[in-house]
């Protein structure tokens, strides 16, 4: 394993200590959801505080140049920030009872100036219930962390504080946080796989924007070059939504994720967008997402489907959004892809009769923080008929990565690029694709028929040629324990609706 640190971001163990610090400052006082709005807020603010000091010290150095020219940032890609909402100014009355007032006040001001911020950042630090002697020692540690320097820049420091707050209130949060959240090894393989660099990208369920920025080949491919990319999203949360506003801000990104946040199946807020790529990890198996109100709508190109579970009308949506020689990757329950419910079957039959599947990958358990439900991830592709016409490659993963505690699992950067290697080389034919038994097949449509139009990778794969389980004691032990754990868990809650049921008809 060539990363066994890669849920760290990549940042230093001391830095990270010091990071969740700042959380541990206000944790107990308030819920994980509050206090992460606290502190990323504050992290945003020091961050654009940080990057305007050093072009106003670069501007003032210069005669010709006025360091309060609002236009000059505005060149340099740069958020003006108003005398009274500097970081300095901030640290200066971090130990008055009125710190809570003056943060708000300074959002207020760097709103009023940035318009691209309007309704974005947090105002709410002046609420009595906001310890503000901890809110003050917040602010004193956030000082100790530069920003906004070159070098800081240079490395990416901002997105990776960013991005491991996000991953530690999701893990703390659990299920809630991880609505918002995708892992990044799972974004990275999405990624990876598309390689989204030039065009027009699309996710129509943002969350915070994950899909667009954790992957550092993203960010150096793209960062601050707007014409060679255009971003559109679409998040139903406000308060993740904003969240997603500020994500991007702080890298620089151009987008277009709407004015407001907005449920994406009845407020369509890019009616009219065909992406070059889609990148997105849907809700799972959502049952109230209203679709009795939608069986005329021109998104289901293959069927009405089904009211009780979204993932096919997830699936058609996207379709839908997909340019003519578009390509999507996206994440989705394991039922999927094999599920025989009326109307889901019908519809992933007739995709896969359209020849849009192009690779399906099975996951590993355990990479998830807000839910057990096993994933896959599905690549469609519209111009299949310029290469590997009529056929699909599936790869099983599930044996992949390792555990980093009982509950949670990543995976390498081996994995990862195992898994994109085969893909590309599949897609292109320039490094010989083989098939491997245990781990990947191509498989062509009469095969695909013969198998009842199921999509699980293991199906096609077959078993590798191993001569012993090679998995670790202690990780097998562990994995099993856990699922055993989850399977008492489901037998309890099946126990108890069987008894409610018989309740009722008694």
């Amino acid at each position: 394993m060539t990363n066994q640190q890669s849920n760290t971001n990549g940042l230093p163990a001391d830095l990270e200590s010091k990071l969740w610090a700042t959380a541990d400052k206000l944790r107990g006082h308030m819920d994980a959801a509050e206090y992460k709005n606290v502190v990323l807020g504050l992290i945003f603010l020091k961050y654009i505080s940080d990057a305007f000091q050093e072009l106003y010290e670069r501007l003032a150095a210069d005669q010709y140049a006025d360091p309060e020219d609002r236009d000059e940032y505005l060149a340099e890609n740069i958020f003006f920030v108003p005398e009274d909402a500097r970081w300095a100014k901030l640290q200066q009355y971090a130990k008055s009872p009125e710190i809570g007032v003056i943060i708000d006040k300074a959002m207020a001001a760097i709103e009023r100036d940035n318009p691209s911020l309007k309704g974005v950042l947090p105002q709410d630090y002046g609420r009595e219930n906001l310890d503000k002697r901890r809110l003050g020692e917040l602010i004193d540690l956030i000082s100790t962390i530069a920003m906004g320097d070159k070098g800081s820049r240079s490395q990416d420091i901002l997105g990776r504080v960013y991005e491991y707050f996000l991953g530690q209130f999701a893990s703390a949060e659990g299920k809630k946080g991880g609505q918002f959240y995708t892992p990044k090894p799972v974004v990275r393989l999405l990624v990876e796989m598309l390689e989204p660099y030039r065009g027009r990208v699309y996710d129509c369920c943002c969350g915070s924007g994950g899909m667009f920025v954790q992957s550092e080949k993203f960010i150096e491919q793209h960062g601050g070059k707007i014409g060679d990319i255009s971003v559109y999203g679409q998040e139903s949360n406000p308060t993740t939504w904003r969240l997603c506003k500020m994500n991007l801000a702080i890298r620089g990104i151009d987008s277009n994720i709407g004015t407001h946040a907005a449920d994406t199946f009845h407020e369509n807020l890019h009616p009219d967008l065909r992406a070059d790529f889609i990148l997105a990890n849907p809700p799972f198996n959502m049952s109230d997402w209203g679709g009795q109100l939608l069986t005329d709508d021109p998104r289901w190109q293959f069927d009405v489907p089904p009211t009780g579970n979204a993932n096919f009308a997830w699936v058609q949506h996207m379709i839908y959004h997909l340019g003519s020689r578009g390509r999507a990757g996206f994440v989705l329950s394991n039922g999927s892809m094999s599920t025989n419910t009326r109307g889901e079957k019908e519809i992933r039959q007739k995709i896969i009769e359209a020849d849009l599947v192009d690779c399906m990958v099975a996951l590993p358990p355990q990479l998830f923080y807000n839910t057990q439900i096993p994933a896959c991830l599905w690549f469609l592709n519209k111009n299949k008929a310029a290469h590997r016409k009529g056929q699909t490659l599936f790869i099983d993963a599930r044996h992949m990565g390792y555990l980093i505690d009982r509950t949670l699992r990543d995976l390498t950067d081996d994995d990862i690029q195992k898994v994109t290697v085969t893909y590309r080389a599949w897609r292109t034919d320039e490094d010989g694709y083989q098939d491997e038994a245990g781990f990947c097949k191509t498989a062509e449509l009469e095969e695909i028929v013969g198998h009842g139009y199921i999509l699980t990778p293991g199906r096609y794969v077959g078993a590798a040629d191993v001569e012993d389980d090679d998995e670790p004691f202690d990780e097998k032990l562990l994995r099993l324990t856990n699922t055993l754990s989850q399977q008492f868990l489901e037998s309890a809650r099946l126990e108890e609706i069987i008894r409610n049921n018989l309740a009722r008809l008694g």
